[in-house]
Protein backbone atom coordinates (compact mmCIF):
# COMPACT_ATOMS: atom_id res chain seq x y z
CA UNK A 1 0.00 0.00 0.00
CA UNK A 2 2.37 2.29 -0.95
CA UNK A 3 -0.01 5.59 -1.40
CA UNK A 4 -1.20 5.23 1.93
CA UNK A 5 0.24 6.46 5.04
CA UNK A 6 0.21 4.89 8.65
CA UNK A 7 -1.62 6.08 11.85
CA UNK A 8 -1.35 4.37 15.39
CA UNK A 9 -2.71 4.66 18.51
CA UNK A 10 -6.27 4.65 19.82
CA UNK A 11 -6.54 8.35 19.89
CA UNK A 12 -5.66 8.97 16.50
CA UNK A 13 -6.93 5.78 14.83
CA UNK A 14 -10.57 6.96 16.69
CA UNK A 15 -10.38 10.11 15.50
CA UNK A 16 -9.58 9.05 11.70
CA UNK A 17 -12.66 6.40 12.12
CA UNK A 18 -15.01 9.35 13.25
CA UNK A 19 -14.26 12.30 11.03
CA UNK A 20 -13.39 10.56 7.87
CA UNK A 21 -13.73 6.87 7.90
CA UNK A 22 -13.75 6.23 3.83
CA UNK A 23 -9.94 7.28 4.10
CA UNK A 24 -9.18 4.11 6.16
CA UNK A 25 -8.22 1.00 4.11
CA UNK A 26 -7.62 -1.27 6.28
CA UNK A 27 -7.31 -1.62 10.24
CA UNK A 28 -4.87 -4.06 11.98
CA UNK A 29 -6.01 -4.55 15.79
CA UNK A 30 -4.27 -6.50 18.41
CA UNK A 31 -5.57 -10.17 18.62
CA UNK A 32 -4.98 -10.08 22.43
CA UNK A 33 -6.65 -6.97 22.40
CA UNK A 34 -10.45 -7.63 24.32
CA UNK A 35 -11.11 -3.84 25.92
CA UNK A 36 -13.41 -0.88 25.93
CA UNK A 37 -11.73 0.90 23.91
CA UNK A 38 -10.85 -1.55 21.07
CA UNK A 39 -14.22 -2.85 20.66
CA UNK A 40 -15.04 0.89 20.32
CA UNK A 41 -12.52 0.54 17.46
CA UNK A 42 -13.60 -2.58 16.00
CA UNK A 43 -17.06 -1.16 15.94
CA UNK A 44 -16.59 1.93 14.48
CA UNK A 45 -14.40 0.23 11.46
CA UNK A 46 -17.46 -2.28 11.56
CA UNK A 47 -20.09 0.54 10.98
CA UNK A 48 -17.88 2.54 7.93
CA UNK A 49 -17.25 -0.95 6.30
CA UNK A 50 -13.29 -1.11 7.12
CA UNK A 51 -12.09 -4.00 6.60
CA UNK A 52 -10.02 -5.59 10.11
CA UNK A 53 -7.43 -8.07 10.37
CA UNK A 54 -6.02 -9.06 14.28
CA UNK A 55 -2.66 -9.78 14.15
CA UNK A 56 0.15 -10.00 16.51
CA UNK A 57 2.09 -8.07 18.59
CA UNK A 58 5.10 -8.00 16.82
CA UNK A 59 3.38 -7.44 13.61
CA UNK A 60 1.51 -4.57 14.91
CA UNK A 61 5.09 -3.28 16.13
CA UNK A 62 6.72 -3.35 12.42
CA UNK A 63 3.60 -1.25 10.87
CA UNK A 64 4.06 1.45 13.66
CA UNK A 65 8.27 1.31 13.42
CA UNK A 66 9.29 3.57 16.45
CA UNK A 67 5.49 4.55 17.63
CA UNK A 68 3.83 3.38 20.41
CA UNK A 69 0.60 1.78 18.95
CA UNK A 70 -1.43 0.60 21.60
CA UNK A 71 -2.39 -2.12 19.85
CA UNK A 72 -4.43 -0.63 16.41
CA UNK A 73 -2.58 0.50 13.12
CA UNK A 74 -4.49 2.01 10.58
CA UNK A 75 -3.41 2.21 6.58
CA UNK A 76 -5.01 5.47 5.88
CA UNK A 77 -5.33 7.33 2.27
CA UNK A 78 -2.94 10.83 3.07
CA UNK A 79 -5.09 13.54 3.90
CA UNK A 80 -5.23 16.16 1.12
CA UNK A 81 -3.70 19.46 2.36
CA UNK A 82 -6.12 22.54 2.94
CA UNK A 83 -6.53 25.48 0.88
CA UNK A 84 -6.96 28.50 2.36
CA UNK A 85 -11.08 28.53 1.26
CA UNK A 86 -11.24 25.05 3.27
CA UNK A 87 -9.84 26.81 6.60
CA UNK A 88 -12.39 29.96 6.58
CA UNK A 89 -14.86 27.29 6.13
CA UNK A 90 -14.24 25.18 9.04
CA UNK A 91 -13.42 28.23 11.35
CA UNK A 92 -16.80 29.06 10.79
CA UNK A 93 -18.24 26.04 11.71
CA UNK A 94 -15.92 25.70 15.28
CA UNK A 95 -16.43 27.58 18.22
CA UNK A 96 -13.40 29.10 19.27
CA UNK A 97 -11.21 27.73 17.00
CA UNK A 98 -7.50 27.42 17.86
CA UNK A 99 -4.92 27.52 14.61
CA UNK A 100 -1.25 27.06 14.59
CA UNK A 101 0.90 28.98 12.21
CA UNK A 102 4.42 28.40 11.74
CA UNK A 103 6.19 31.05 9.88
CA UNK A 104 9.00 29.22 8.42
CA UNK A 105 10.16 26.33 10.22
CA UNK A 106 12.70 25.06 8.13
CA UNK A 107 13.16 21.49 10.35
CA UNK A 108 10.55 18.74 9.53
CA UNK A 109 11.58 17.28 12.56
CA UNK A 110 9.84 20.00 14.52
CA UNK A 111 7.26 20.58 11.66
CA UNK A 112 5.90 17.23 12.68
CA UNK A 113 6.52 17.54 16.60
CA UNK A 114 4.37 20.91 15.89
CA UNK A 115 1.44 18.90 14.76
CA UNK A 116 1.73 16.17 17.26
CA UNK A 117 1.42 18.90 19.95
CA UNK A 118 -1.75 21.03 17.74
CA UNK A 119 -3.38 17.19 17.40
CA UNK A 120 -3.25 17.19 21.18
CA UNK A 121 -4.80 20.27 22.10
CA UNK A 122 -7.43 20.41 19.82
CA UNK A 123 -5.98 22.75 16.98
CA UNK A 124 -8.10 22.63 14.27
CA UNK A 125 -5.80 23.31 11.78
CA UNK A 126 -1.88 24.21 11.22
CA UNK A 127 -0.81 26.95 8.43
CA UNK A 128 2.58 27.34 6.82
CA UNK A 129 3.99 29.45 4.31
CA UNK A 130 4.45 27.42 0.70
CA UNK A 131 7.56 28.51 0.51
CA UNK A 132 10.95 28.66 2.94
CA UNK A 133 9.44 26.26 5.25
CA UNK A 134 9.41 22.50 5.71
CA UNK A 135 7.73 20.05 3.52
CA UNK A 136 5.09 17.75 5.16
CA UNK A 137 7.36 14.69 3.78
CA UNK A 138 8.09 11.17 5.35
CA UNK A 139 10.20 12.61 8.27
CA UNK A 140 7.65 15.15 9.40
CA UNK A 141 5.04 12.26 9.37
CA UNK A 142 6.75 9.83 11.35
CA UNK A 143 7.81 12.20 14.05
CA UNK A 144 4.11 13.40 13.61
CA UNK A 145 3.37 10.20 14.86
CA UNK A 146 -0.44 10.41 12.91
CA UNK A 147 -1.00 13.53 13.57
CA UNK A 148 -0.53 14.50 10.20
CA UNK A 149 -3.39 12.12 8.88
CA UNK A 150 -5.79 14.32 11.52
CA UNK A 151 -4.48 17.69 11.99
CA UNK A 152 -4.65 19.46 8.39
CA UNK A 153 -1.89 21.51 7.31
CA UNK A 154 -2.52 24.80 4.46
CA UNK A 155 -0.18 25.93 2.92
CA UNK A 156 -0.54 29.80 2.01
CA UNK A 157 1.51 31.37 -0.69
CA UNK A 158 0.99 34.71 1.57
CA UNK A 159 1.19 34.16 5.28
CA UNK A 160 0.42 38.05 6.27
CA UNK A 161 -3.00 37.82 3.76
CA UNK A 162 -3.67 34.90 5.82
CA UNK A 163 -3.31 36.31 9.65
CA UNK A 164 -5.43 39.32 8.13
CA UNK A 165 -8.43 36.93 6.84
CA UNK A 166 -7.82 35.17 9.94
CA UNK A 167 -8.44 38.27 11.78
CA UNK A 168 -11.85 38.99 9.17
CA UNK A 169 -13.07 35.97 10.80
CA UNK A 170 -12.97 36.53 14.45
CA UNK A 171 -9.59 35.06 15.82
CA UNK A 172 -7.42 37.55 17.41
CA UNK A 173 -4.01 36.61 16.37
CA UNK A 174 -1.01 36.30 19.13
CA UNK A 175 2.69 35.80 18.34
CA UNK A 176 5.62 34.39 20.59
CA UNK A 177 8.39 36.32 21.32
CA UNK A 178 11.12 36.26 23.79
CA UNK A 179 11.01 40.02 24.34
CA UNK A 180 7.31 40.28 24.67
CA UNK A 181 6.35 42.57 27.56
CA UNK A 182 3.36 40.10 28.23
CA UNK A 183 3.74 36.31 29.74
CA UNK A 184 2.00 33.94 28.16
CA UNK A 185 -0.30 33.49 31.39
CA UNK A 186 -1.30 36.53 31.93
CA UNK A 187 -3.21 37.10 28.44
CA UNK A 188 -6.64 35.80 27.44
CA UNK A 189 -5.98 32.93 25.24
CA UNK A 190 -9.36 31.08 25.48
CA UNK A 191 -11.37 32.98 22.96
CA UNK A 192 -11.21 31.95 19.01
CA UNK A 193 -7.08 32.63 18.69
CA UNK A 194 -4.07 31.57 16.19
CA UNK A 195 -1.04 31.17 17.85
CA UNK A 196 2.06 32.23 15.54
CA UNK A 197 5.27 31.08 15.74
CA UNK A 198 8.80 32.10 14.83
CA UNK A 199 11.22 29.90 12.29
CA UNK A 200 14.40 28.62 14.33
CA UNK A 201 16.66 31.01 15.22
CA UNK A 202 15.21 34.18 13.72
CA UNK A 203 11.76 33.96 15.21
CA UNK A 204 8.68 35.91 13.68
CA UNK A 205 9.69 37.81 10.66
CA UNK A 206 8.67 41.48 10.90
CA UNK A 207 6.12 41.90 8.76
CA UNK A 208 4.30 38.70 10.74
CA UNK A 209 4.86 40.80 14.05
CA UNK A 210 3.04 43.39 12.31
CA UNK A 211 -0.13 41.43 11.58
CA UNK A 212 -0.11 40.28 15.30
CA UNK A 213 -2.57 41.78 17.66
CA UNK A 214 -0.26 41.18 20.75
CA UNK A 215 3.06 39.33 22.08
CA UNK A 216 3.37 36.88 24.63
CA UNK A 217 6.74 34.92 25.51
CA UNK A 218 7.20 32.05 28.12
CA UNK A 219 8.54 32.19 31.59
CA UNK A 220 12.74 31.78 31.35
CA UNK A 221 15.10 31.41 34.13
CA UNK A 222 18.05 29.92 32.80
CA UNK A 223 20.58 30.95 30.55
CA UNK A 224 19.81 29.64 27.06
CA UNK A 225 18.89 32.46 25.26
CA UNK A 226 15.71 30.64 22.85
CA UNK A 227 13.48 27.32 23.45
CA UNK A 228 14.06 24.71 20.15
CA UNK A 229 10.30 26.01 18.46
CA UNK A 230 8.53 22.49 18.59
CA UNK A 231 9.46 22.71 22.89
CA UNK A 232 8.36 26.65 22.45
CA UNK A 233 4.86 25.56 20.71
CA UNK A 234 3.75 22.89 23.11
CA UNK A 235 4.15 25.30 26.09
CA UNK A 236 2.38 27.84 24.53
CA UNK A 237 -0.46 25.55 23.18
CA UNK A 238 -0.43 23.98 26.52
CA UNK A 239 -1.11 27.03 28.00
CA UNK A 240 -3.96 27.60 25.92
CA UNK A 241 -5.60 24.43 26.45
CA UNK A 242 -5.01 25.25 30.71
CA UNK A 243 -6.67 28.15 29.86
CA UNK A 244 -9.97 26.76 28.23
CA UNK A 245 -10.38 24.06 30.38
CA UNK A 246 -9.88 25.95 33.90
CA UNK A 247 -12.23 28.78 32.13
Amino acid sequence: MNDTARVFGLHAVRAVLRRDPARVVQLSLAGQRDDARSAEIESLARQAGVALRRVDAQTLSKLAGDGVHQGVVAEVRPMPPWREDDLLEALRETPAPLVLVLDGVQDPHNLGACLRTADACGALAVVVPKDRAAPLNATARKVAAGAAETTPVVAVVNLARTLKLLKEAGLWVVGAAGEAPKLASEADLKGPLAVVMGAEGHGLRQLTRQHCDFLVRLPQLGAVESLNVSVATGMLLYEVLRQRLSG
